[in-house]
Order: structure tokens, then sequence, then C-alpha cells
């Protein structure tokens, strides 16, 4: 491929992105936890993370995710700590709740998108699973 195709394929691929995007945003539309915040859940399901370090993740500056964390701290989702190594460093965790949140929440994303899978003919969902491989080498740093 030359750089034109390279630049137009990826051009049709955000096109398709965005409506991946929009999808997820229309499947919490009516929760009450939005899909930025549940992003930042699943951000924290390994454990503790630095508060810097989730706002470089999601690309926000870190007041912004400070401001997503005080309201998933607020609904009883997350809790903040201090790292271990430096007790100035704020950190911030799922509680109980917020594990089971993100849970919910992930099962509804993908009950729906199993829907649209299985509407998919056979030669579709082939090509779909053949480009999971790609899509991770294009999504790691």
């Amino acid at each position: 491929m030359d750089q034109n195709s390279d630049r137009a394929l990826a051009e049709q691929f955000n096109r398709r992105l965005r409506g991946v995007v929009l999808l997820l945003r229309r499947l919490t539309a009516d929760q009450p936890v939005t899909s930025q915040q549940t992003a930042v859940l699943g951000s924290l399901e390994d454990g503790p993370r630095r508060m810097g370090e989730l706002a470089a993740e999601h690309g926000v500056r870190l007041p912004t995710m400070t401001a997503q964390i005080n309201r998933l701290e607020r609904d009883g989702l997350v809790r903040r700590g201090r790292d271990a190594a430096d007790a100035r460093v704020v950190t911030a965790e799922l509680t109980e709740t917020g594990r089971a949140r993100l849970v919910k929440s992930r099962d509804r994303r993908v009950t729906v998108l199993a829907e649209r899978i299985a509407a998919l003919d056979e030669a579709d969902r082939a090509a779909l699973a053949a480009a999971l491989p790609a899509l991770d080498r294009l999504f790691t740093d």
C-alpha cells in the first residue's frame, strides 16, 4: 500500500470508529454511569492507579480526570488512596460497587454487540474475527 491508500484506509477506519463510539454512548445514555466513566472504571479493574496515569491513558488533563474521579467517588464507585512508594501521590481504585457497575455495563455492551454480530453472515463474522489481531497491533503502544 502506498501513503495515499494508507490515508484513505485511515479515513474510512476513522468513520467506523466514530460509529462504534456513538453506539457505545447510546447504550449508556439511560444509565447512571456514562461511557467515559465506564472507561475510567475499566482502567481501575486491575488495581489502584495514579491520577496522572489515568489522565494520560484517557488523553485528558489532570483536572479533568480529578473531576471524573470526584463524581465516581461521590457515587461510591471508586475510592482515593495514596501510593505506597510516595504518599504525596493520589491513587484511585474500584470499590465493590464500582466493580459490579463495570461488570453490568460491560455485559450490556457485549450483549448488544453479540446480537449485532449474530445478525451478520458467516463471511462477515469471519472477517471481523480475522481483523481482531490487526486491531490489537494497531492499538498497542
